[in-house]
């Protein structure tokens, strides 16, 4: 069977995706001098309280290549040919990373995709993928269910401030935003995958409303449409939106994530965001 492989910036967490029998690989938070897996070695809370606590932003890195090694060893020992699901090239290096690991199993049957978006879309796409291994699908028919799904999602997303995406450098074509008035609430999306402004709202509240009016229009009411919410420190906010749009849309449920700190790191504490997939 083709092995999934994926990592945390897919928003699924690991315990989550190792039940799935997804191979998870970590992202890299640096506070200073201080280096910290994201899957073992660092929590949500104790993030949170070090990000607001740190005069400088912290950094992100990519896993090693080193880390992707036992599982490729393993699985070409095995003759399983491997799949890895990595976030968009435009807002991480994990592609480049998965490349570069690669490279030193020549023999081995490895296909890279990079999915061009991050986030519970990411999540979603990685739960098809693995599903559709577990359907006796091949690597190449995988690869290309993959690339195909990725063209259909939907994201758009909140931030309180455009500060940290600009400090990260993943700014993209929000820059044009920046010096905006400060009550000005702009709904961002992923676009290519890269961030890009879609429109601007005057307050928080109206840009959360305007979020639910977009899902209600867009997204199609089918289960397959894998409508999820995203939030980074927005708990409440992100519970009562994924029960309003459950019942707006008609779904049994509506997945609602914790951002991994790599997300968070660039997009600020405060962030709420819906995923969803058009026909």
């Amino acid at each position: 069977m083709v092995k999934i492989v994926a990592d945390t910036t897919c928003s699924i967490p690991v315990n989550e995706l190792e039940g799935l029998g997804v191979a998870v690989l970590p992202q890299i938070i640096v506070f200073g001098d201080e280096t910290y897996r994201d899957d073992t070695e660092i929590d949500h809370p104790t993030f949170l309280v070090k990000l607001k606590a740190s005069a400088q932003l912290p950094k992100t890195a990519a896993p090693p290549p080193v880390l992707y090694n036992p599982i490729f060893e393993k699985e070409a020992k095995a003759g399983n040919p491997v799949v890895v699901i990595c976030p968009s090239s435009e807002l991480s290096g994990t592609f480049r990373s998965a490349e570069t690991a690669a490279h030193e199993f020549p023999d081995a049957e490895i296909h890279i995709v990079d999915a061009r978006t991050i986030g519970s879309g990411l999540g979603s796409i990685v739960r098809c993928a693995m599903e559709w291994a577990k359907q006796g699908a091949g690597a190449e028919e995988i690869v290309t269910r993959v690339k195909e799904m990725s063209k259909r999602e939907h994201v758009y997303f909140l931030v309180d401030t455009l500060e940290y995406l600009k400090k990260g450098g993943r700014i993209g074509g929000a820059q044009a935003l920046l010096g905006t008035l400060v009550q000005v609430k702009p709904i961002l999306t992923i676009v290519n995958g890269r961030v890009e402004p879609f429109e601007k709202q005057r307050t928080k509240i109206r840009a959360v409303a305007r979020l639910k009016e977009l899902v209600q229009s867009e997204c199609p009411p089918d289960r397959n449409c894998y409508l999820t919410v995203m939030h980074g420190a927005a708990v409440e906010e992100a519970t009562t939106l994924s029960k309003e749009l459950a019942e707006m849309v008609k779904v049994p449920e509506v997945r609602f994530y914790d951002l991994p700190p790599a997300i968070m790191v660039h997009a600020g504490p405060g962030v709420l965001a819906v995923s969803y997939f058009v026909e």
